[in-house]
């Protein structure tokens, strides 16, 4: 049968194909991503298919990541140790957004959510629920006089950096706008998220505002980036001057992450693929024919809870444990992507047709406890 397919496929022989497996197997980066995830009990995240030369993904185990980052629920636990998520964006046009990705991550399990958005967007988010902080701080163009900007924009960034501190994580860009002043506002938040060292999931219109300026994020392996089609078209277009390539996705989405240097990204699709640059995984688990907007918004809330557990729960191993060496921007996507996906699929199990965010927003816990029940997790 080999003999056969070589004939067959004269633009592969057999020999170039053994060659280029036995380079991949015997590669530093190949070796230590199959230590770290026989580590895990899964498989590896990549390999080459002798039959086309591809890079292809392999399924992880999600839900054994799931199992593995999330806290116990226990008496001795405040408020706060189990997440602190701000979301920046909120504008006059788009309020469902950031109010779906901050719910988001208290129905995931975190103690508390802000959402930082414009005077306009603030009472509209405020009546949607009573249970989020909302800080009514992001100002348009349209009501800043020119000579009043700089200003405005030291008082804007004066009023997010008192809290960001007490952030376990930020998402931004859901409901955003590209509102010009209110960009250069948020640019200037990222600058100062880096600088403390706080993981940030850019979604929505962050992803246009990062695109066309890949020095907010790049080098940055707390900044996990989460595009759908288009929005991956135009980073591709960007960063690789070229188009995407379905041919070849798990390639290209490496070398993309690769090129930004290192940023995690998540990229949406029948499958999700997430790469750090380093490895390739892949979510296909679950899932809803269902395309109802705002699933994105969802998604970036929940990585952002899970990436905050997943580096808490590395910080706790120490050291000296191989969870030392694992990503938590790369372990809080796996763990969002198959959340969001659960929680979508037991949604359209009972709605159908008729299934809205809020509908799987309200899956999000009952999808939680069946991989995790409360209590049964550790930290």
């Amino acid at each position: 049968m080999l003999m056969k397919h070589v004939v067959m496929n004269s633009q592969l022989p057999l020999l170039y194909c053994a060659k280029n497996c036995m380079r991949l197997a015997s590669s530093p980066v190949f070796r230590r991503q199959r230590f770290l995830i026989r580590s895990l009990g899964g498989s590896i995240d990549y390999h080459t298919n002798c039959s086309s030369g591809k890079m292809q993904s392999v399924e992880v185990d999600a839900e054994r990541v799931i199992r593995e980052i999330t806290p116990v629920l226990d008496r001795s636990r405040h408020k706060g140790q189990a997440g602190n998520i701000a979301v920046i964006g909120g504008c006059r046009e788009y309020t469902g957004a950031p109010y779906f990705a901050a719910i988001s991550a208290l129905k995931i399990g975190a103690d508390l959510s802000h959402v930082f958005c414009t005077k306009d967007a603030a009472p509209v988010i405020k009546s949607y629920s009573s249970e989020l902080i909302v800080h009514p701080v992001l100002e348009e163009s349209y009501s800043v006089r020119e000579e009043d900007k700089k200003n405005i924009s030291s008082k804007v960034l004066a009023e997010v950096g008192k809290w960001l501190e007490r952030f376990d994580c930020l998402v931004i860009g859901p409901g955003l706008g590209r509102d010009p002043f209110l960009l250069d506002c948020v640019s200037e938040i990222i600058r100062h998220a880096r600088k403390s060292n706080i993981p940030i999931v850019i979604d929505g219109d962050g992803l246009f505002l990062v695109t066309n300026h890949l020095e907010l994020v790049s080098g940055y392996a707390l900044a996990v980036l989460t595009p759908n089609v288009n929005e991956y078209k135009r980073l591709v277009q960007k960063v690789l001057s070229s188009e995407v390539n379905n041919e070849d996705p798990v390639e290209q989405v490496l070398t993309l992450s690769k090129q930004i240097g290192g940023v995690t990204i998540l990229r949406k699709g029948k499958s999700d693929l997430i790469s750090d640059g380093d490895t390739v995984k892949s979510v296909s688990i679950y899932g809803s024919p269902r395309r109802c907007g705002g699933q994105g918004d969802i998604l970036s809330g929940s990585v952002a809870v899970f990436l905050s557990w997943a580096r808490q729960h590395i910080e706790a191993a120490g050291p000296d444990s191989y969870l030392s060496s694992k990503n938590p921007a790369v372990l809080g996507s796996i763990a969002g992507s198959a959340m969001m996906r659960k929680a979508a699929s037991l949604a359209f199990s009972n709605k159908k047709r008729s299934t809205v965010t809020g509908d799987i927003i309200e899956c999000l816990g009952k999808s939680l406890e069946d991989i995790c029940p409360a209590g049964s997790c550790s930290l």
